[in-house]
């Protein structure tokens, strides 16, 4: 937004400054003409005066010379035309002067002499026009017109003076332009502050700190009023799920007591049952009882996983090496190994304290569920961070990925499997919370079987910095 808004705030800064100096330019080129044009316009008066006389007493000569001294100082030709159209005296040979009358752009001028009037001043001589100055001044007055002297002026000085004083107002442009420019970024950082400090709590609540709140009494009206819309959705949302995560843990704590009574007093019944019936469903109700004990124990483990909040920078290879002794020592009761292969220096943002408790739930599920021999958990430092942890049993079908995926779901062939079905649906949304993904594939080939595979990607760390 604040790229936004110094897109707008400059281009209007261009426009102020523009709005002052361009018709400032416009003047000072119009005051240059005209001051040309009163200087060449006196020189013609001269030369008409000097014309009339000669005409009179029929002495061309001192004209013609005092005409071609004039074009020598200024070269600026000068010649006097008769009413026929004729070329009567110039500041240099007919030939020349006929190309000098031929080729003046408005011949209206010296028509307009003719008939005893003097043509109207030009407007503006502009740089880029090159277009000389044409002033023609009529010998004579009214019915007594004896012809027009027409001094033909180039206009290429006029027009560089014009661009010099152009090019010192840019420079002086520059000095407004510079304050605007530098009073934009400071004015719109200071305009958008209580918009950067709602986006830093959305950020910090999209992080998982519903602990955060903004400063409502500052800012304009509407945007006081949209920041206590946000307390109070985090608020609810802050209590929503406290209440949520309380319930899960306290209704698990009160249930296990009586579950555990309950299971007891099932188990105590064996020696009073005689029939093989009633001791067949009496094996069914400790193994539903140990099942429920187990769900019990996965829902409280999930709520403390689900609390697990925000990101937090780790190095992949510290976090495996706190854990592989312990798998391994799993790996070797059910006759699976466990190997790793992490690289040093590889790191990711991953969520805050919860990365080991995820790979140790998908470890677990391979060394329970898989049916192999080997699991592999490997890492690379590309971009994004990949972990896989990898096995090489019996896998799943490719249509089960998806459904894997979701709460309390289980493989048709692990029903009777220990487990809830929670944790891989748990570590998937904490991953994804941290800005990685979870998915599902094949794992480490071996004969028939395709294996069964889980990866991490994450968010790499960039810089010692960070």
């Amino acid at each position: 937004m604040l790229r936004r808004l110094l897109a707008l705030l400059l281009p209007v800064a261009f426009v102020i400054v523009a709005a002052v100096f361009v018709p400032l330019g416009t003047v000072i080129a119009q005051q240059r003409t005209q001051e040309v044009y009163v200087d060449r316009l006196g020189d013609a008066g001269r030369f008409a005066a000097l014309a009339r006389t000669a005409l009179e007493t029929d002495r061309l000569d001192p004209l013609a010379q005092e005409m071609a001294h004039y074009e020598e100082l200024y070269a600026i030709p000068a010649l006097v035309v008769a009413p026929d159209g004729q070329i009567v005296v110039g500041s240099g040979d007919r030939h020349r002067m006929r190309d000098v009358l031929d080729g003046i752009p408005d011949p209206g001028a010296v028509d307009a002499a003719m008939a005893g009037e003097r043509p109207a001043p030009p407007t503006t001589a502009w740089p880029w026009n090159p277009d000389p100055l044409v002033v023609a001044e009529p010998i004579g007055r009214d019915s007594e017109v004896a012809g027009a002297v027409v001094v033909v002026a180039p206009t290429r000085e006029l027009g560089s003076d014009i661009l010099q004083v152009w090019g010192l107002l840019g420079l002086l442009s520059v000095v407004p332009l510079t304050v605007l420019a530098t009073a934009s970024l400071p004015l719109s950082r200071w305009v958008l502050r209580p918009i950067r400090r709602l986006d830093a709590a959305t950020t910090s609540v999209a992080s998982g700190d519903l602990d955060v709140h903004v400063d409502a009494e500052r800012g304009p009206p509407e945007l006081r009023r949209l920041t206590e819309s946000f307390n109070t959705m985090v608020d609810v949302v802050r209590r929503a799920l406290e209440r949520q995560r309380a319930f899960v843990s306290e209704a698990s704590h009160q249930l296990r007591n009586p579950l555990a009574s309950l299971r007891l007093a099932v188990e105590n019944l064996a020696p009073h049952l005689e029939t093989p019936e009633a001791r067949e469903a009496h094996e069914i109700a400790v193994d539903e009882a140990a099942v429920m004990h187990r769900m019990l124990n996965s829902l409280l483990a999930a709520t403390r996983l689900e609390s697990v909040t925000g990101t937090e920078a780790v190095e992949v290879a510290e976090v495996l090496e706190s854990r592989v002794e312990r798998w391994r020592a799993l790996g070797e009761a059910r006759g699976v190994s466990v190997t790793t292969r992490v690289p040093a220096g590889v790191r990711a943002y991953a969520p805050a304290g919860g990365l080991g408790s995820i790979l140790d739930e998908l470890v677990s599920n391979a060394l329970r569920l898989s049916g192999g021999t080997r699991v592999v958990v490997e890492a690379d430092g590309g971009d994004p961070v990949r972990i896989s942890v990898l096995d090489d049993g019996e896998g799943l079908p490719e249509e089960q990925y998806t459904a894997a995926l979701d709460r309390f779901w289980r493989s048709p062939r692990h029903q009777n499997t220990e487990g809830t079905g929670l944790g891989l649906a748990i570590a998937a949304d904490l991953v994804r919370e941290a800005g990685g993904r979870l998915t599902l594939g094949t794992g480490l080939p071996g004969g028939e079987r395709r294996g069964f595979g889980v990866v991490i990607t994450l968010p790499p760390v960039r810089g010692s910095g960070d």
